[in-house]
């Protein structure tokens, strides 16, 4: 039996707890995250890599050192990449700068919960077997990299207990791996799809492109974040709320000790389903390692997100009101109509004129309950 939980983008006030200033947020156009950022100082283990996730070069090209100072304020040459991830061409790409001369080693290895911390989430046909094969990776030293073990969660609340083999759980298995240069989620549904949400192509991992994005960040969630909404025109999921050590998916996915908690906000485009963003913040920050500082473009690592828009004067003319400081307008490396901010919370953001798509976005969110 097929059962059909139907969400709007633009009108999901009451199922995703969204606040009530959502009258007078700005009607920017903005998508969900277009492109994750990472910088690189050697492109091609970076290209094989994530071609084992599905990704392939759609686009390159190079900045000069004067060029790369002009467009981000970084003194270095550089070759850009644009992957995507088969047919998908609205959210979840992957942008890979290869700098002649870093400014830093950026984030790197660390602990989960560190700030400047940044993961991208894919969905997966086989958490487990991913997760396989980041823990052989570990236990023979190829890389430095820490899996966690997969987690089952029922972010919905559509599992009904009272288990036997034709009334079977609900929900998701999740896991994190944490990386020098990337950090991953991948998640595996069970007993439900979403369309539009993680389209798995012919990825040799059975991986989707990005469907949304995590930053640890620092300061006052609600008042460093605001800026999505005002200036970006995102939508608010929730206001604040505490998750901690107690739940089973952030305890493992974020390797959360006895007695820890975070603030969590999240964020969606009414543009697109994909590309959410998720904010964290320690409880207690006072006592969690600090990277924030070497969060930052030109660094090794994710360094920058991308989102696009019809209306970029508009969305500069708020930045700019907002005091986020935005540069001029500029063509980027790809031609792209463009500016950067870094905002209140650390992260850095490129805000691109709006591309030919050849996909249809999606804009309703659609829990559709199968028998699997």
């Amino acid at each position: 039996m097929l059962r059909i939980f139907t969400m709007l983008a633009m009108a999901t006030h009451v199922a995703f707890g969204m606040n009530a200033y959502a009258e007078s947020r700005p009607d920017t156009g903005v998508s969900g995250v277009y492109e994750v950022v990472m910088g690189v100082s050697d492109v091609e283990p970076s290209i094989e890599y994530f071609g084992e996730f599905g990704f392939e070069v759609v686009k390159s090209t190079a900045l000069t050192i004067e060029q790369a100072e002009k467009i981000y304020g970084v003194p270095s040459a550089a070759k850009i990449y644009r992957l995507q991830n088969g047919e998908i061409d609205s959210h979840g790409l992957l942008r890979i700068i290869e700098w002649e001369t870093p400014l830093g080693d950026g984030v790197g290895y660390a602990p989960a919960e560190t700030i400047g911390q940044r993961m991208a989430v894919m969905r997966t046909k086989d958490v487990f077997r991913i997760f396989d094969v980041f823990k052989d990776m570990r236990e023979q030293s190829v890389v430095p990299v820490s899996p966690t073990e997969p987690v089952y969660d029922d972010l919905y609340d559509m599992d009904q207990g009272a288990y036997s083999i034709t009334t079977r759980r609900v929900g998701v298995r999740e896991m994190a791996v944490y990386g020098e240069l990337f950090n991953h989620i991948f998640f595996q549904r069970y007993g439900y799809v979403i369309p539009g949400y993680g389209t798995i192509e012919d990825a040799e991992l059975q991986t989707s492109e990005f469907t949304h994005h995590d930053f640890v960040i620092k300061g006052d969630i609600a008042e460093v974040t605001q800026y999505y909404e005002d200036v970006l025109g995102f939508v608010s999921e929730n206001e604040p709320v505490l998750d901690g050590d107690w739940q089973n998916g952030p305890r493992k996915v974020f390797q959360m000790d006895d007695g820890t908690a975070h603030w969590y906000r999240g964020f969606v485009s009414p543009n697109n389903i994909c590309g959410k963003l998720k904010f964290f913040t320690a409880r207690d920050s006072e006592f969690v390692r600090d990277r924030s500082d070497q969060q930052r473009l030109g660094e090794l690592g994710i360094t920058m997100h991308t989102v696009f828009t019809p209306k970029i004067g508009m969305v500069h003319k708020l930045a700019k009101e907002r005091g986020l400081e935005p540069t001029k307008r500029i063509r980027n490396e790809f031609g792209e109509d463009s500016f950067f901010f870094i905002g209140p919370d650390g992260s850095s953001w490129q805000i691109l004129e709006q591309p030919e798509l050849k996909n249809v976005v999606s804009t309703e969110f659609k829990l559709e309950q199968v028998a699997n």
